[in-house]
């Protein structure tokens, strides 16, 4: 019997979900020697230090060449490096506006932030899986702490709601990537997705071709639920509304980044397998209905946390954008799909992926940033008696907020700004680069579409400026309470916001190199 040699190269790219798993067993212990009064402040520091020094190590891990580990089941890249990165900041930036929101309502416990720290194992252990069972069983693992952190606030009837209903289409959505993964097995011989290539051609020119594109569907389903696509989308309003919002903000940024790079991981090999044609068709029309059912949904929102779901919703039909913006470069192929036209040659194909992927990455990073500082002034506004009553507020709770806290009211401008896509901020220049490589690879029409839906959202972004600086404070208004690792929080999204919306240079270089060296 063979037994397969493993060496420290091979950890290398686990280390900073190793990192983090450690932090949460920490967390974990800690709290047996904890009693109902004692002091829990330590907990949100911990998990946040836990998550910059993972996060630091994947930027070290930025510069290694590609390279396949454990046996080829998962590969280190710069691609799998960059989105560990961004999922350690939506860690950090999480736990520090965690923590005060659960002060306020007594449930600051240590399981709290190791589920949290567990989820983000699994976000990076499923940006660095090269095989469709290892993709399935981190998929799993992200997904049951963030089902056990939706419902975690257990006072109400939305918390229980938001959780259960989470955990049971997420189930189904589980069960058809893998009955999708299934049936790419069944045609390939292979679960492996770099040795899947060829024997996905030979299945094409067989009479296999059917259960390939099934499976692809499939597959693609499964992920579209997860990245929150239309028409699959039905859960997010009441799961983000539901949950505590610094679980909220975790799903928003670091799922749907983990999801958006393991769906691109997938499909690049399956479009080198089979015709690119299937894989364009399916992502350009998800993005075309993503894109203008999250805006339009999202018009009439005056609840702000049920208007960002449906935010990020339409952000994830940018992404997807890019994603078909992947498969309208390949050589010597024609397409025409609402309104695109490619025929380009190999180099020209190389190029278009390159920004492509940069563009993904990037609008990863800025919708970070963004979404989970706007979570976190979210947080803050929120009372106790929003989940034991169920009450639902809305754009009067941002009323005179610019006279009352006009920190939180500029850090909540720049975010919707951003959000929006207005200059000088980050979503901007995401926007730009992603749009501009969409136009590159001849998606023009989708692009304009996009465009429109842009426009469309900056009406419910820049309303929630208005009540901030244009709306006299409410009479009996709630006194509003500071803690100061939420204003770290805020603080640090706000000027990531516009720093890298003004010198995006250092990530700019960062991107490059992870499009150029990506593996599959």
């Amino acid at each position: 019997m063979n037994v397969p040699n493993l060496t420290s190269a091979d950890f290398l790219p686990m280390l900073p979900a190793l990192i983090l798993v450690v932090g949460a067993c920490v967390l974990l212990i800690s709290e047996v020697f904890l009693s109902a009064s004692s002091s829990r402040s330590y907990q949100a520091v911990l998990a946040t230090l836990t998550s910059i020094i993972a996060g630091a190590v994947a930027v070290s891990l930025l510069s290694h060449p590609p390279a396949p580990v454990f046996l080829g089941f998962g590969v280190l890249d710069p691609f799998s490096s960059f989105l560990t990165f961004i999922v350690c900041v939506s860690l950090a930036l999480a736990s520090l506006t965690a923590a005060g929101f659960l002060r306020k309502r007594g449930a600051e416990r240590g399981e709290f932030y190791a589920l949290m720290l567990f989820a983000g194992a699994g976000m990076s252990l499923l940006g660095l899986s090269n095989e469709l069972i290892t993709i399935f069983v981190n998929i799993e693992v992200l997904s049951i702490a963030t089902y056990a952190l939706t419902a975690y606030l257990r006072r109400g009837t939305r918390p229980s709601e938001a959780g259960f209903k989470y955990f049971i289409l997420g189930a189904f959505s589980s069960a058809v990537l893998v009955y999708g993964a299934a049936l790419l097995y069944g045609a390939t011989g292979t679960t492996m997705l770099p040795d899947m290539v060829q024997p996905l051609r030979v299945a094409m020119a067989s009479n296999n071709g059917a259960l390939v594109y099934v499976g692809a569907v499939l597959v693609a389903a499964g992920f579209a639920f997860k990245v929150a696509a239309v028409p699959f989308h039905m859960w997010t309003p009441d799961v983000y509304e539901g949950a505590p919002t610094p679980v909220t903000a975790v799903m928003s940024a670091g799922v749907k980044a983990a999801a958006f790079v393991a769906l691109v991981r997938v499909f690049v090999t399956v479009g080198s397998g089979i015709s690119a044609k299937l894989p364009f068709v399916i992502f350009s029309t998800l993005a075309l209905l993503t894109m203008v059912g999250g805006n339009l949904l999202a018009l009439p929102q005056r609840n702000v946390k049920r208007m960002l779901a449906y935010s990020s919703i339409a952000h994830a039909g940018y992404l997807l954008l890019g994603v078909a913006a992947l498969f309208t470069v390949q050589p010597g192929q024609e397409f025409h799909l609402f309104g695109a036209t490619a025929v380009v040659g190999a180099s020209l194909a190389d190029a278009a992926r390159v920004d492509a992927l940069r563009g993904i990455l990037f609008y990863l990073l800025a919708y970070t940033v963004t979404a989970v500082g706007a979570f976190g002034v979210v947080s803050v506004l929120e009372r106790r008696e929003d989940e034991e009553k169920g009450t639902a507020w809305d754009l009067e709770r941002f009323s005179g907020l610019a006279q009352r806290r006009p920190g939180w009211a500029f850090a909540m401008a720049a975010f919707m700004l951003s959000l929006a896509g207005i200059p000088p901020t980050v979503g901007f220049l995401g926007k730009l680069i992603l749009f501009r490589a969409a136009v590159d690879a001849g998606l023009v029409g989708l692009t304009i579409v996009a465009v429109l839906a842009s426009a469309a959202g900056a009406y419910y972004y820049l309303r929630v400026v208005v009540y901030m600086y244009m709306r006299p404070v409410p009479e009996g208004a709630h006194t509003l309470e500071r803690h100061w690792m939420t204003e770290v929080a805020l603080v640090a999204s706000t000027v990531a916001v516009v720093l890298l919306g003004i010198v995006p240079g250092p990530v700019a270089e960062w991107l490059k190199q992870a499009g150029t060296l990506f593996t599959h």
